[in-house]
């Protein structure tokens, strides 16, 4: 496993210290606890939800160039991140009620009644697509490497317990995890995706999986009526896109999935500037745009 010098280490850190500093924080108390939201650029709200074992840092690749066109919106969801987890079980069954209904609020309490569109990636794939129709102002969804399909996997490597072990260790059990899950192989592991998934996890008290293994997306959409673009890594170990994305269709002509090559589960990471474009095109006004997606 490749290992990263003290100086690629503490490059990553400063980059990430950089985004984080420029942007806006809001933390407030939803529900008595108290929920961090980071805010980018200007112009419609966009809103991003992290994964599993993230936090708003998973965008950190796709941040400035959607800022450049969208007030990007980024929050550790409740037990991730900065924000606090709430006061019950880890199992708890109503833990993605409080979940969804932190959310909501939080759009509500920034965005208002204003025209909002949303991004969920992985665990927070399924999460935004139960968030969607509640929120009365979206206007678009897109889906990235989107659990709750509950349909089959290709898992291909066991996962390390990098909670057994410390320092060098640790390291590489991170990087071990993001080539068997998060990326589409050892080569594609880099100094800023190894710390922005050891910082998110190390912060993580939130239990996502069982969730993400769930089949809750088709019957939460099942009656939405917006656009929703939907895209998966061809690589990516928690899907088959070829079935997951016809399923979640369910033959409506406003949605759209499609493969990105080169990539594994965290696309937006892996392909970077592809996923930018892509959502760049999908959630641009359509005056804007000539030919979404051509």
């Amino acid at each position: 496993m490749q290992e990263f010098s003290s100086a690629a280490i503490a490059e990553a850190d400063a980059a990430l210290d950089r985004l984080d500093a420029s942007a806006i924080r809001h933390a407030f108390d939803v529900q008595g606890y108290r929920m961090v939201w980071r805010e980018w650029g200007s112009g419609p709200a966009l809103v991003l939800i992290h994964g599993g074992h993230g936090s708003w840092m998973h965008w950190a690749k796709n941040i400035d160039a959607l800022a450049r066109h969208f007030r990007v919106l980024a929050p550790d969801m409740p037990g991730f991140g900065d924000s606090e987890d709430f006061d019950m079980p880890p199992y708890d069954p109503d833990r993605v009620e409080r979940l969804l209904e932190s959310l909501a609020q939080g759009v509500a309490r920034l965005v208002g009644t204003a025209p909002v569109y949303l991004t969920g990636f992985s665990f927070g794939g399924a999460i935004a697509g139960a968030l969607a129709p509640r929120l009365p102002g979206l206007q678009r969804l897109a889906l990235l490497g989107s659990a709750g399909h509950g349909g089959p996997r290709r898992d291909r490597e066991s996962l390390s317990d990098w909670r057994a072990v410390t320092g060098k260790e640790r390291e590489q059990a991170f990087a071990q995890n993001l080539q068997a899950f998060m990326l589409s192989s050892r080569h594609a592991v880099s100094a800023l995706a190894l710390q922005i998934h050891a910082r998110s996890c190390e912060k993580t008290r939130f239990r996502s999986k069982s969730i993400s293994r769930r089949s809750s997306l088709r019957d939460v959409l099942k009656d939405f009526d917006k656009p929703i673009l939907m895209a998966w890594g061809e690589d990516d170990v928690t899907v088959v896109p070829e079935e997951a994305g016809p399923m979640l269709a369910q033959d409506h002509p406003s949605r759209q999935w499609r493969v990105v090559a080169d990539s594994g589960h965290w696309v937006q990471f892996e392909q970077a500037d592809e996923i930018n474009g892509l959502l760049i095109r999908w959630f641009a006004p359509p005056e804007a745009v000539e030919g979404r997606l051509s």
